[in-house]
């Protein structure tokens, strides 16, 4: 049973946040959690938020369906960035001219599942 969280309008620019998010792919889910607690890039806060979140919605999806929880069995299936919307701004400049300045924002996903076994199709 996959559990999903998503954090949207994130501001972070999504190239930032990739680089963060493609440190915790396929990793255990408290592993991805250890590794961005200690990250020292700042997209690595929200990502772990979402991370976390996710973590806390499969175990609310298996309380309702009457299933043994392991966090420790979670591992990241998915997680990836897509680009939000982008705020323009615009910065004074030398003799009356003025510059745009873009500030994005980033939708971060993060999909938990339990680690399939792999014993039987290792054919």
């Amino acid at each position: 049973m996959e559990a999903k969280a998503q954090a949207r309008f994130v501001r972070v620019t999504p190239q930032k946040a990739r680089r963060v998010v493609d440190l915790i792919r396929g990793k255990q889910a408290s592993e991805a959690v250890a590794v961005l607690k200690f990250a020292p890039q700042a997209a690595s806060e929200p990502v772990r938020k979402v991370v976390e979140s996710a973590i806390a919605n499969a175990r609310v999806k298996a309380d309702r369906a009457s299933e043994a929880f392991e966090e420790q069995e979670l591992v990241v299936r998915e997680a990836f960035v897509d680009e939000g919307p982008t705020l323009k701004r615009f910065r004074p400049r030398a003799q009356g001219r003025a510059n745009r300045i873009l500030k994005r924002t980033s939708h971060i996903t993060v999909v938990v599942a339990p680690r399939e076994n792999t014993k039987g199709s290792a054919r």
